[in-house]
């Protein structure tokens, strides 16, 4: 009887503990837990949460979004609340922008804005929990640099002649609004979106983050790396003094 009881204890206790696993709510552990449920269901057919990143051209192509694994060290968490209650499109061509361009004949290429898809929106609820989760990603922390910039302030002239012509960023990036290239994110409103430590270190080597990236590494020194990075940050500070002079 003994052996009979001791037989049952062991069948019934692991049935038992796989019954309380699976019972109850999902994700009940804590906020993060529910976060990576509201990421998983809202945001994993589109974005990488886990990385790494994509090693293949044919995967990178394949890509729908923005990876997502390393949110924690690129973008502010204030911004996250923000944009996911009120997305508003960075990218003008959108992420996957040669599907997104209309070729008018006797013109340049234009942006197709009908072939452009919405991002859904979150509540604030949703949104402050998935932006505190995201937070919480912090692969490639190793390649921010802490604390990259110097006191130096910002050289404006040599910024901006950086940006337009030296290191060609107009080519791909609006610099304002309707000015500059549609493939990449505006960069206007980069002081609001990504950390200046992640800013630097991805202009200093963006394929570190991303092998597949069309973004190119320019090699750029120390002193542009801080000129460029610094004149970034300085222009939605630019747009916000133009719009109090009624420009």
């Amino acid at each position: 009887m003994v052996f009979i009881r001791y037989m049952t204890a062991r069948l019934v206790l692991p049935a038992l503990f796989c019954v309380l696993l699976t019972s109850g709510p999902a994700y009940s552990e804590g906020p993060l837990d529910e976060g990576m449920g509201l990421l998983n269901n809202k945001c994993a057919d589109c974005h990488d949460l886990k990385g790494p990143a994509a090693a293949t051209l044919e995967d990178f192509l394949s890509r729908k979004g923005p990876d997502l694994f390393y949110a924690g060290v690129k973008y502010r968490k204030e911004w996250l609340s923000q944009w996911l209650v009120s997305p508003k499109r960075i990218r003008p061509a959108g992420f996957r922008y040669s599907e997104n361009i209309k070729r008018v004949s006797g013109e340049d290429d234009m942006v197709d804005l009908g072939a452009l898809k919405p991002h859904m929106a979150l509540s604030r609820e949703m949104a402050k929990l998935a932006a505190a989760t995201l937070m919480s990603f912090k692969a490639n922390e190793e390649l921010v640099k802490k604390n990259a910039l110097t006191d130096a302030p910002a050289d404006a002239f040599m910024g901006e002649l950086n940006f337009d012509k030296f290191s060609g960023c107009l080519a791909c990036h609006e610099i304002e609004p309707e000015y500059g290239g549609v493939s990449g994110p505006e960069v206007y409103t980069i002081s609001e979106r990504l950390q200046p430590d992640f800013i630097y270190s991805y202009l200093k080597s963006p394929q570190s983050f991303d092998p597949k990236t069309f973004m190119p590494d320019k090699e750029l020194s120390e002193n542009f790396l801080q000129i460029l990075t610094k004149f970034m940050l300085t222009l939605e500070e630019d747009e916000e003094d133009d719009e109090g002079e009624g420009e």
